[in-house]
């Protein structure tokens, strides 16, 4: 952490959220222990009869999880003298920090301010066996006989980052039905009741703000005035998104109704545009708030009115004046202690980029390309603002070239890859994660949430591990075993393609495209489609044997987290591989063998719907409604494909679908091994093999993206070197896959040179154009594939392959060496 580094005091260190940081014994113990034994008898809390009401709140959850895990009778009381836990907050400077102190007879939580209380009452909670997700996810609770509070003093210092949420986003197929149908019937929308259930869980993670649901199909947040006031109360900050200027959610026909109210143009139709504006300050500016500054157009459009790029800044500038004068007005402050966040997402970024002047006060939020990647980060100009910068990043999405609506497979070596480089450029002060509907992204806030408040506690050799071992804390040591391999498979398998892009069509695109393709996946070449269709089978059932392994009382939490989006992604899979089969055997004319595979194809295709029908059926039907293939508009994954039937030819089981390493082995051609580096030169660039990224699932990263640049003929440029043995050939064509990061900057680049034996060096770089069609084909494979030759002599069949780093920061997934024997191409592990 940059300030008030994490301290263990005394006789005891925490230990943190997952294995391999800090290492050390929990304050909480269960046997044994000597200290403050807390279940012996009553337990009374004491909260001051004038703490916030979101610390009063979290103490009477404190007091029902005591109550779940031991029976002890816990109740919140008002008389300190006798408490055997006394709840403080006492102002020190500091931004929510608590502060743990144990003694024989007492223990004081005490925060800095309301939310650092209320995290330390959660921590609490979270030591003697309460999960976070013992409501979102169904985690059980273990029940133990004894609790003891080791004496000593524990904190946890200041999060890293200021303003830690989520976006609830693209809720139509999930939240939205769940909700309106089913938690709040009575409603009949996403309201208080929901709200109370996601800010709970947002402060159990440690984080403070979420930005609410805003599809047409959801009504307004604040169409609801009981939401706001429940987030409140909570102590939870309400955050907008990058389309929701001024708490304004346009996208909402009791917001904004284009009949009613006339064009969203604020050229055109200032006047209205400021009195929405106006009265949703008046109603909300009291509370706490972060406000979204300047304008897009209606939802996630851009702006109005087709005006060319220096109107489009000049409008905006002025947007932002007026907004700021309301700012104040309503809230009677100075500007520059009003938190206010811009955000250049999409064509925002084209008008920033072209000139727009943003106040330096306010936090420029940087967004990822929707599909993981960072698209720009602090200038180190940019970097002196004293409104800093913050990140919005995606784990889930809808638009072009295509939606992950419906499974989380965004791996956390990704996530921490190109969130740290925002940190370090500044990006401490907010950061906002889209989650879809939540569930089934548990996993991913976990890993987000953590490391938004600890940055430092995870690198490169501990982040792929953290999933697993916040599983193992969980379902305990039945899954321990087997669950980083799991992972670890999971997370692969979706990196070269998505379950959602298996269909091969793309979104919003030209109409050839939009149909239903076969994959690039080969039944004929490398075990590719084999291969695949074997890994997600292993994958679903270990799913399935890790499940039944534990305890009937854990199976619906595990089968929410972990089994079902394993077993989903099997069977969408094996749906389109399946069919695609069936088309290749019924042009060989090999037709029983084409109906067998279109049975295959259509029993995932059943099976997928009986998962999601579990899923929602599961624990009396608490999450009817919630599981189901969020289609959107325009993606067709979730539909079946054309097959070929023969009539009247009975099926019979094709042999072509089974792995056959001798039939398939590469020849003529071979891939390096990333982490077998025969020389290595660094000279202050760290040049490292990277797990848990990648089509092989690991990756050579050439430095940071934030060391400088080094001149391409340096003799001290970092590089490394591999040696490869190839047959007897003249020349070689050398593949490299990188991952299609972005320059880290405006006048940034991403070059790196190849080269083999003596030959001179080519120098490749990844200049993204968003939204053209190689972009497109990039994201979707989660790879930039750059091709050259060489000559070689011939006479010798061991050879040097040479990267070198120009610009640190790009990640190298696979070197393939072809000399003469590649047959089509390689994608599969």
């Amino acid at each position: 952490m940059k300030q008030n580094i994490k301290h263990f005091i005394t006789i005891f260190v925490f230990v943190c959220s997952f294995c391999g940081v800090h290492g050390a014994e929990q304050f909480v113990m269960f046997s044994g222990a000597e200290g403050l034994h807390l279940n012996a008898g009553a337990v009374a809390v004491y909260v001051s009869p004038d703490a916030p009401k979101g610390v009063r709140i979290a103490a009477e959850n404190l007091c029902a999880d005591i109550n779940a895990v031991c029976g002890a009778k816990a109740f919140v009381t008002d008389k300190k003298g006798k408490a055997r836990i006394v709840v403080n907050t006492t102002p020190n400077g500091k931004w929510e920090e608590f502060v743990i102190k144990a003694g024989k007879k007492q223990l004081e939580i005490t925060g800095s301010d309301k939310r650092g209380t209320i995290y330390g009452i959660y921590e609490l909670s979270r030591q003697i066996g309460m999960s976070p997700w013992y409501w979102w996810a169904d985690v059980p609770v273990v029940r133990h006989n004894d609790i003891y509070i080791k004496e000593g003093t524990y904190s946890d210092g200041e999060p890293d980052v200021k303003y830690r949420g989520i976006f609830i986003n693209d809720e139509d197929w999930g939240l939205k039905p769940w909700s309106s149908n089913n938690f709040e019937k009575e409603l009949g929308d996403i309201g208080p009741k929901t709200y109370e259930k996601v800010c709970e869980l947002i402060l159990r993670l440690k984080g403070n703000m979420v930005a609410p649901a805003m599809h047409e199909c959801t009504g307004a947040f604040y169409s609801h005035p009981e939401s706001k006031i429940v987030a409140d109360e909570l102590g939870v900050i309400i955050t907008t998104s990058h389309c929701e200027p001024l708490l304004l959610n346009n996208a909402a026909d009791s917001e904004w109704n284009k009949e009613r109210d006339g064009e969203w143009n604020y050229a055109t139709n200032k006047a209205t545009i400021q009195k929405k504006w106006e009265d949703r300050l008046t109603e909300a500016s009291h509370l706490d708030n972060i406000y979204t500054m300047a304008m897009r157009g209606v939802h996630d459009e851009g702006l109005r009115g087709n005006l060319p790029m220096k109107e489009r800044v000049s409008l905006l500038k002025q947007v932002i004046e007026d907004q700021r004068a309301m700012l104040v007005r309503h809230k009677g402050v100075e500007i520059e202690s009003i938190p206010q966040i811009f955000v250049p997402y999409k064509e925002t970024m084209d008008v920033y980029e072209n000139g727009l002047q943003v106040p330096e006060d306010i936090t420029l939020v940087w967004v990822d390309d929707n599909y993981g990647y960072m698209k720009r980060v602090s200038s180190p100009e940019e970097q002196k603002r004293k409104g800093g910068s913050g990140v919005y990043y995606h784990t889930s999405y809808l638009g072009a070239p295509h939606d992950y609506l419906w499974l989380n497979t965004t791996p956390p070596a990704l996530m921490y890859t190109e969130l740290k480089k925002a940190y370090e450029t500044g990006a401490d002060r907010y950061w906002l994660l889209n989650v879809g509907d939540i569930k089934p992204c548990e996993l991913g806030m976990a890993t987000f949430f953590d490391m938004a408040w600890d940055v430092d506690a995870f690198n490169y050799e501990n982040v792929n591990r953290h999933q697993a071992a916040y599983a193992v804390q969980l379902f305990g040591d039945k899954v321990k075993g087997d669950m980083q391999k799991f992972l670890d498979k999971y997370y692969q398998l979706a990196w070269s393609r998505k379950p959602e892009y298996m269909g091969w069509e793309r979104e919003w695109d030209f109409k050839e495209l939009e149909s239903l393709h076969d994959t690039e996946y080969s039944f004929e070449n490398y075990n590719d489609a084999q291969q695949r269709l074997a890994d997600y089978q292993w994958l679903s059932d270990k799913a399935v044997a890790l499940m039944n392994s534990l305890p009937e009382d854990y199976r619906p939490a595990f089968y929410e987290m972990i089994a079902f989006p394993a077993m989903g992604a099997c069977q969408m899979n094996r749906k389109f591989m399946m069919a695609q089969l069936n088309h290749e055997l019924f042009a060989k004319g090999e037709f029983a063998e084409a109906n067998w595979a279109a049975q295959q194809s259509r029993e995932a295709y059943d099976s997928i719907q009986s998962l999601m029908d579990c899923y929602n059926h599961q624990l009396d039907g608490k999450w009817d409604g919630m599981m189901n293939h969020a289609p959107a508009w325009c993606a067709k994954h979730h539909l079946m494909p054309e097959l070929n039937i023969t009539e009247g030819v009975e099926p019979k089981e094709s042999a072509l679908w089974k792995v056959d390493e001798r039939k398939f082995a590469l020849e003529g051609c071979a891939v390096i091994n990333l982490a077998n580096i025969y020389n290595k030169v660094e000279n202050g660039y760290d040049m490292r093999i990277v797990e848990g990224i990648g089509y092989d699932w690991q990756c050579l990263k050439m430095g940071e993206q934030t060391q400088p640049s080094v001149e391409p003929g340096s003799k001290n440029a970092p590089r490394v070197e591999y040696t490869f043995v190839a047959g007897k050939t003249d020349s070689v064509e050398v593949t490299i896959y990188t991952l299609p990061i972005w320059p880290l900057y405006k006048g940034k680049s991403t070059r790196f040179g190849v080269s083999v034996d003596d030959s001179d060096m080519q120098i490749f770089a990844n200049e993204p154009q968003e939204y053209s069609p190689k972009w497109k084909t990039e994201v979707l494979r989660n790879g930039v594939e750059y091709k050259a030759k060489f000559a070689v002599d011939d006479a010798k069949n061991q050879h040097s392959l040479i990267l070198t780093c120009i610009d640190p920061g790009t990640i190298v997934q696979r070197i393939l060496i072809d000399w003469g024997g590649m047959k089509g191409t390689y994608v599969g592990f």
